[in-house]
């Protein structure tokens, strides 16, 4: 998959996955990347700036096996904002699938 379409959209496959309940950033990183290649780094990073962003907090759970986690929940900010891309990313796909069929008045 082009690795620009990919950097786009991982904010919003984020968000859809905090608005179905709290996660770890390695439970983040395993969900996504059952669907596309992502490094872990990369999604540290949006991870890290969306926190900065407000639009979502974090809270530490001990683990038996090793360190505490890291969980992620989403705000009620984070929530308004995953509603938006949603509605924009469907937007944007209706309108680029239109210009990229073979026959447009289909």
């Amino acid at each position: 998959m082009n690795p620009q379409f990919k950097k786009g959209v991982l904010e919003l496959c984020v968000l859809s996955l905090l608005k179905q309940g709290d996660k770890y950033g390695y439970e983040l990183t395993e969900a996504i990347s059952q669907q596309m290649s992502i490094a872990a780094g990369t999604l540290y990073l949006v991870l890290k700036r969306l926190n900065d962003e407000g639009y979502f907090t974090s809270y530490l759970v001990e683990s038996e096996s090793g360190p505490a986690r890291k969980y992620y929940r989403l705000t009620e900010i984070g929530s308004n904002h995953h509603e938006a891309l949603k509605k924009d990313w469907y937007a944007f796909i209706e309108q680029v699938d239109h210009l990229i069929k073979e026959n447009p008045n289909d």
